[in-house]
C-alpha cells in the first residue's frame, strides 16, 4: 500500500502530534487535583504557546513552528485563537475557532497556504478527543488506555514518569506510548492542555520508519505575542533528504550556487539507499513547483540516471532557466531503481530552494559590498564539500 495511506491511518488513530498548548509561564507549577488528563485541560485565556513540529504529510516532514494565542472563550466554550505559522522564513497568519477540547471548528479564518499546517493539527485532535475528553478523561496511572485497531491492535498505555527539559522549561510528565516496530512516545504533563513532547513513526512493512509526527514545546507566555517578521531563507547546496518511507536518499546540488532569474541552472541529482549505497538505473520525475501558488513551473518525466556520460553511478543532471524570483519546491519522485519499480509506494523527496530576485540598480550598489562578504562566507562554510563539478561523487 501507499505509505501515505499508512500515515493517514495512523494519524486517524494515534495519540496526537499535539502542536499547541497553554501555560501560565515557562516553569509554572500546576495544581494536580487528580491524575486524570484530557485534551485541553488547564487551558487559560490570554496565554500562548509555541511548538516546533514535524509532521509526515506537511511539507515532506520538514520542521515548522506554530504559535497559538488563546485570546478568549465564549459562553459556549469556543475559543478565539489568533495563530501564526513560521516556515522557511515565511509567516502565515490566521484565526482559529477552537472548541473547549481545542479542536478546530468550522469557520476558522485561515489563508489557503496555512491550511496544510492547521489540517495536520485538526486531524490529530479529532482522534484524541474521542480517546480522552473533558466528559470522560483517562487516568495517567491506569494500566492501559486501550488498543488501536488501525495500528495492528497495539496497546496504548502510560509507561512511567519522567522529568523532561524542553526550551519552554522542565516538566514532570507521564509517558504515553505503544510499540509497533519502534517505540512511539508522547510526554504528557497533568493539568497542561497538550503534550509537551512527542516522537512517533509511520508504520511501514520494510525500511527505516519515517517520522509520523514529532514536536517540542518551545515557549509559553501570557499576553498576545507579536507575529515574527518574514525573511528570505536561501539554502546553500548540496541538500540531502530521505524519501517518505525512508527507503532511499536523494541528494540535490546545483550550480551556480546563487539561482537568479534568466540564468541557466544545472541541477545534480544523486540517489542512494538508506545505507548510503549508490543506486543504479534510477528512473525518476523531476518537478519544479511555485511554493506560493502551488503551480507546476516545469515537469521532467521519466528521466534516467544511466544516460549521463562519465557521471557516477546513481547520478544525473537537469537543466532549467527560471523566469521569476521567489521560493520554489523541487520534487524528485523515484519510479524505479535497479529495475525494480516502487509499486504502490510513493518514494518522493521535496526540496525548498529560492530563486533570488534581481535587485534594482540602486539597491545593488548599496548592497554590493555586503553581498560580497556573504558570498565569501557561504563558500567558506562549504569548504570540504566542493561543487558538483569538482570531481567528487555527489552521493
Amino acid at each position: 500500500m501507499d505509505s501515505r495511506f499508512f500515515a493517514i491511518l495512523a494519524i486517524a488513530s494515534i495519540l496526537m502530534f499535539g502542536v499547541l498548548a497553554t501555560a501560565l509561564n515557562t516553569n509554572a507549577a500546576y495544581a494536580q487535583s487528580d491524575d486524570k488528563w484530557y485534551i485541553g485541560e488547564g487551558a487559560k485565556a490570554n496565554t500562548y504557546v509555541k511548538y516546533v513540529i514535524k509532521e509526515y504529510d506537511v511539507n515532506s516532514g520538514e520542521p515548522y513552528e506554530m504559535t497559538i494565542y488563546f485570546k478568549e472563550q465564549d459562553a459556549n466554550g469556543v475559543w478565539t485563537a489568533p495563530t501564526f505559522v513560521e516556515y522557511k522564513g515565511r509567516v502565515f497568519t490566521g484565526t482559529l475557532l477552537l472548541g473547549n477540547n481545542l479542536a478546530v471548528l468550522g469557520g476558522s479564518d485561515v489563508p489557503d497556504n496555512m491550511r496544510p499546517f492547521v489540517g495536520g493539527y485538526s486531524r490529530s485532535l479529532q482522534w484524541l478527543e474521542a480517546f480522552t475528553a473533558v466528559s470522560k478523561p483517562l487516568s495517567l496511572s491506569q494500566g492501559s488506555w486501550g488498543k488501536i485497531a488501525a495500528i495492528g491492535g497495539e496497546e496504548v498505555k502510560p509507561m512511567g514518569k519522567e522529568t523532561i527539559s524542553v526550551p519552554a522549561g522542565s516538566y514532570e510528565t507521564t509517558i504515553l506510548g505503544w510499540h509497533k516496530g519502534v517505540d512511539n512516545r508522547i510526554w504528557v504533563a497533568n493539568d497542561f492542555p497538550y503534550p509537551i513532547k512527542a516522537e512517533t513513526f509511520v508504520e511501514i512493512s520494510s525500511g527505516r520508519a519515517p517520522t509520523l509526527f514529532a514536536f517540542t514545546l518551545l515557549k509559553t507566555g501570557t499576553g498576545e505575542p507579536s507575529p515574527p517578521s518574514e525573511f528570505l531563507d536561501v539554502p546553500n547546496p548540496p541538500l540531502k533528504k530521505s524519501t517518505g518511507r525512508g527507503t532511499y536518499v536523494v541528494d540535490l546540488d546545483w550550480t551556480p550556487e546563487s539561482i537568479e532569474p534568466g540564468n541557466k541552472v544545472v541541477f545534480g541529482v544523486g540517489f542512494t539507499d538508506n545505507n548510503g549505497k549508490a543506486l543504479f538505473k534510477v528512473n525518476y520525475d523531476f518537478t519544479i513547483i511555485d511554493s506560493v501558488t502551488g503551480k507546476v513551473i516545469k515537469e521532467f518525466k521519466r528521466l534516467n540516471t544511466d544516460v549521463v556520460e562519465g557521471a557516477p553511478v546513481g547520478y544525473a543532471t537537469v537543466e532549467h532557466t527560471f523566469e521569476n524570483g521567489g521560493p520554489v519546491t523541487v520534487s524528485v519522485l523515484i519510479n524505479s531503481a535497479a529495475g525494480q519499480t516502487t509499486g504502490e509506494f510513493i518514494e518522493k523527496a521535496d526540496f525548498n530552494i529560492v530563486v533570488v530576485p534581481e535587485f534594482p540598480v540602486t539597491a545593488a550598489i548599496i548592497a554590493g559590498v555586503a553581498i560580497s562578504f556573504v558570498v565569501v562566507a557561504a563558500r567558506l562554510r562549504r569548504t570540504g564539500l566542493g561543487s558538483m563539478f569538482s570531481g567528487r561523487s555527489p552521493i
